[in-house]
């Protein structure tokens, strides 16, 4: 697959559908492992880049989801993944009320690809690429029935950090970063298809079990513990599959 340096150049002007990227003789289709780095370098260029366009956390997690949701459909051999990252981006942000302009969203991949380079200029090339972006935006809203509104996780993790705050030692909570840690390894979550395969509560459920368990925090003890309180999970399986995108 090709280097990142020549994705935005690769892309087509005016046409979404790509051939084949490998000749007959290649890699088999098959290969999931190639495709799940894939898409993991493809949503950590969605995360940077989101955070260049200052878009808060819930709607670069919703262009993940939609980025995911849509390879969960089609082929990525199919269609340029980076193309699609641009128009999930461009979506999310009309999703949860923070518009982006396409004008910003190309720029902004343009510096990520080629950094140091000046900004686009508004000529064909420029609203070619455009056009592709908008295209592709309706390509994804068909492809997933227009569902492309979702419950993430965040709102769950905040209500159990709090929760677990007040059964925790001031001073032991203090010392140990739990809450950044669940943060981060939440947003680990999103590199893969982690976030489409479990709801939003056992992923934040697990994603602040295994910060406690990192640190060493013990809670005190009940006739329950305190994940079976806020929700019944499989902390140890979600757990692994969180520590593996570490």
């Amino acid at each position: 697959m090709e280097g990142p340096s020549s994705r935005l150049s690769a892309v087509p002007v005016g046409a979404l559908r790509l051939a084949a990227r490998r000749d007959s003789g290649g890699e088999p289709e098959t290969d999931l492992g190639r495709d799940m780095k894939t898409h993991f370098r493809v949503c950590r260029f969605i995360m940077e880049t989101g955070v260049k366009l200052g878009m808060r956390s819930v709607p670069v997690a919703t262009a993940c989801v939609l980025y995911h949701r849509f390879f969960e459909r089609v082929s990525v051999q199919a269609y340029e993944p980076y193309l699609v990252a641009m128009s999930c981006l461009y979506l999310a942000g009309k999703v949860e009320e923070q518009h982006i302009r396409t004008r910003d969203i190309i720029n902004v991949s343009h510096r990520y690809f080629n950094s140091g380079s000046a900004p686009l200029e508004c000529d064909k090339e420029f609203w070619e690429l455009r056009d592709s972006v908008v295209q592709c935006e309706l390509l994804i809203l068909r492809q997933l029935n227009f569902h492309v509104s979702f419950e993430h996780p965040h709102q769950y993790l905040l209500h159990y950090l709090l929760s677990v705050k007040s059964l925790v030692n001031r001073h032991a909570w203090s010392r140990t970063p739990v809450a950044e840690t669940s943060w981060a390894l939440l947003r680990d979550c999103y590199h893969g298809a982690m976030c489409i395969r479990h709801t939003p509560q056992h992923i934040a459920i697990a994603t602040l079990y295994l910060a406690l368990n990192s640190y060493g925090v013990e809670l005190a003890v009940g006739e329950k513990e305190w994940w079976q309180v806020s929700g019944k999970c499989a902390t140890g399986r979600l757990g692994r599959e969180a520590r593996s995108l570490r």
